[in-house]
């Protein structure tokens, strides 16, 4: 993948930093740079972003102890876990390179297809993270994905955590999962409480990108139970994640839970908001995104991580009233 593609570079011409995009552009390679590669290998986590076998747009969470992220080569990174059977991206990524269908673009006699993936590696304890986005193959217990890009992203907006297992050993006997077209209202009341999302997007190719989004309780808005907004705040210029919906509309958000293991899962399409009085309601807003719901999966012990309570950032910006 070269430089910015014609839906980030529309975007980042309306938002008026196109000049600021051109000299941020150097900072995307395609390689895992020697200190990039440490950060990888402490993390016990990785958020990933894909497409489903119904062409349906998800992010999800991948764990493993220390170390399961690993890089044998600069442009390849190995990941020593796949989903659950519960998680909506359990079957591509499972059949991902094996001659199952994986992802946008397969089809009849075009041979077996990589899921087209992206990732961060986010530690909140630390406020660092990095994204990266590929071609993911099955790999015996796990996967090999191909690097395409690879980016560090600031620190703004992440809410600082620290992290411990679960030691109930039996957890994952309890893991279900529930499906539904809106939001009840107890998922209505974690987003309006949530201080942090992932969102993943893809382009008209079907290239993936994963993303973070932070900010104070509030900042996600619930206007009905199949509508979100939330504040698009200053960022790196770049506008991966807008780009692509320029493009694509389609989106999953995953909506971590923090505390219990549990996962939140939406997926449906999202719009940029541009329109200058909407946005000026919300302070901190540059433009604002807005979610309709598809379909909603929860996924109770997710995860067999548990995080502190939050030390917010003090990038955040106050939420609207």
């Amino acid at each position: 993948m070269g430089g910015y593609h014609r839906g980030e570079i529309a975007v980042q011409e309306r938002a008026g930093f196109a000049r600021q995009a051109g000299h941020a552009h150097g900072a995307i390679g395609n390689t895992v740079p020697d200190v990039a590669v440490a950060f990888l290998a402490d993390q016990p986590h990785l958020v990933v972003g894909g497409t489903d076998e119904r062409g349906r747009v998800w992010a999800t969470q991948l764990t493993g102890e220390p170390g399961f992220l690993t890089v044998p080569r600069p442009q390849t990174l190995h990941i020593g876990a796949l989903p659950p059977p519960e998680d909506p991206l359990a079957a591509v990524l499972a059949g991902a390179g094996t001659g199952a269908r994986a992802g946008a673009g397969g089809g009849a006699g075009s041979g077996p297809e990589p899921a087209r993936i992206g990732m961060i590696g986010i530690e909140p304890a630390t406020r660092r993270r990095m994204r990266m986005n590929g071609r993911a193959v099955r790999d015996g217990h796990g996967l090999r994905v191909e690097l395409d890009q690879v980016l560090s992203n600031c620190p703004k907006y992440i809410q600082k955590r620290d992290h411990h297992p679960v030691t109930d050993q039996g957890a994952s006997t309890s893991r279900t999962a529930v499906d539904s077209t809106e939001l009840s209202p107890a998922q209505q009341r974690t987003l309006r409480a949530a201080d942090t999302f992932f969102i993943a997007t893809t382009d008209d190719r079907g290239d993936a990108d994963a993303s973070h989004r932070g900010g104070n309780p509030g900042f996600v808005q619930v206007v009905s139970p199949r509508l979100l907004r939330w504040p698009d705040y200053t960022g790196n210029a770049m506008f991966l994640t807008l780009g692509n919906l320029e493009l694509n509309p389609a989106a999953g958000l995953l909506v971590p839970g923090w505390e219990t293991g549990t996962s939140l899962h939406l997926t449906g399409s999202a719009r940029t908001v541009w329109d200058g009085d909407e946005v000026a309601r919300h302070p901190g807003a540059q433009r604002l995104v807005e979610f309709e719901i598809a379909a909603v999966r929860e996924v109770a012990a997710a995860s067999p991580l548990r995080w502190s309570a939050p030390a917010f950032s003090r990038f955040n910006p106050p939420t609207a009233g």
